[in-house]
């Protein structure tokens, strides 16, 4: 079974994949020469819906309206809910089911691919320049996250 960082990645046709990195690329050189738009971006990628969250959106909203067709209309319609409740299940253990090509393809990313985004724009504007020795990392870490860190003996906030 693949892991769960992996798994979307590994179910994606290569182009397709391809083709979301260097659109992620276009954007960081983009944003190389427009340094004063990188708070903006930050802030569109954190609205940015990742394939999970479209996956499990998709889901849930068809297995409702099945449910409603099927108590309403015609109880057929309880296939609906059924059928999406495989295809997320089968997702959930093996990274794959029938929706995710079209949305990769749409441009869908993982939240992984989201995240490696927002770390290289952080790089972009400097929020990395303070981490210079591997002492200071974990501190800068620390901070960073908002938590204090147990250095020598003592906290370090």
């Amino acid at each position: 079974m693949p892991t769960t960082a992996a798994r979307v990645a590994q179910n994606t046709d290569e182009d397709i994949d391809r083709a979301i990195r260097k659109e992620t690329q276009a954007r960081l050189s983009y944003f190389a020469k427009r340094p004063e738009k990188i708070d903006e971006r930050l802030e569109e990628l954190d609205r940015e819906w990742d394939i999970e969250r479209a996956l499990e959106a998709n889901a849930s909203s068809l297995a409702l309206v099945g449910l409603a067709l099927g108590l309403t209309s015609d109880r057929r319609w309880l296939a609906l809910p059924v059928l999406v409740s495989g295809f997320l299940l089968q997702h959930a253990l093996q990274g794959w089911c029938p929706p995710l090509p079209l949305l990769r393809r749409l441009g869908l990313r993982t939240a992984e691919e989201i995240g490696q985004e927002r770390n290289a724009l952080k790089a972009l504007r400097g929020d990395f320049d303070k981490v210079k020795k591997a002492g200071n990392r974990v501190q800068e870490a620390a901070r960073a996250a908002g938590l204090g860190c147990e250095m020598h003996g003592r906290t370090v906030h």
